[in-house]
């Protein structure tokens, strides 16, 4: 275990020592959006590598999940910077320990914005997105489309929240040089690239147009001030 800083408690499986192009993905409407799992992981963490090959089997799998690599940046001093570290994960983690255990650490799997987990344990994840799915099925309205922009469209609904847009790119294959994962070659699924609040849902209709932004797909997340993911969807780049 190790601790940078009394609140949150930050803890780690590690020890410490591109164009324009057509929409082809385009919406997820009401009563079928994907459940969102977020893996916050570090290239620099021996102990990550199967919590992203889990993600790398969820993105395969499909539809009904939206899995989102989030790369921290509290490790890139253990003689290896993770090649996609974003201040932005790290934030967005501790934002996440407030309202759920107050733990940070890798790899950490939050499901819908509900409930952390060790997302290399694939057996407690596969249920929580499970249970997950009768949330997921209540989803506000939500639907993407555009090409070099993204025109968002949010229905009316229940509750009020935050806008995310995230980019990200659907594989990357990195070797590492140092650190605890010296030597390997790591294959990542939906690497997170870009994260960025637009704007504010109140519960009426509303729709936003933005820069598609930095990442090969984009995603859109509303979220409640408690973290619970009210609507997603993603688009990809054709």
């Amino acid at each position: 275990m190790r601790s940078t800083s009394p609140r949150p408690t930050f803890l780690a499986a590690c020890r410490p020592a591109a164009l324009g192009l057509a929409l082809l993905s385009v919406s997820a409407p009401a009563m079928a959006r994907p459940v969102v799992v977020e893996l916050f992981t570090s290239q620099s963490c021996s102990s990550c590598p199967p919590a992203e090959a889990l993600i790398g089997q969820l993105a395969e799998e499909g539809g009904d999940v939206l899995p989102l690599a989030f790369h921290v940046t509290y490790f890139n001093h253990l003689d290896w910077r993770d090649t996609y570290s974003l201040p932005e994960a790290t934030r967005r983690q501790q934002v996440y320990a407030a309202h759920l255990d107050g733990l940070v650490y890798t790899p950490q799997a939050v499901i819908d914005g509900r409930v952390g987990l060790v997302g290399s344990e694939a057996g407690r994840v596969r249920a929580a997105i499970a249970d997950a799915k009768g949330g997921a099925a209540e989803a506000v309205p939500l639907d993407l489309t555009g090409g070099s922009n993204l025109t968002v469209r949010i229905g009316a609904g229940a509750g009020a929240g935050t806008v995310t847009l995230v980019g990200y790119d659907p594989r990357h294959v990195t070797p590492v040089a140092s650190g605890e994962n010296a030597g390997r070659t790591l294959t990542q699924s939906n690497v997170v690239r870009s994260v960025a609040e637009i704007g504010r849902w109140t519960g009426t209709e509303q729709t936003l147009t933005v820069p598609w932004p930095a990442g090969e797909a984009a995603a859109i997340l509303v979220q409640d001030a408690d973290g619970r993911i009210l609507a997603a969807a993603r688009a990809t780049k054709g």
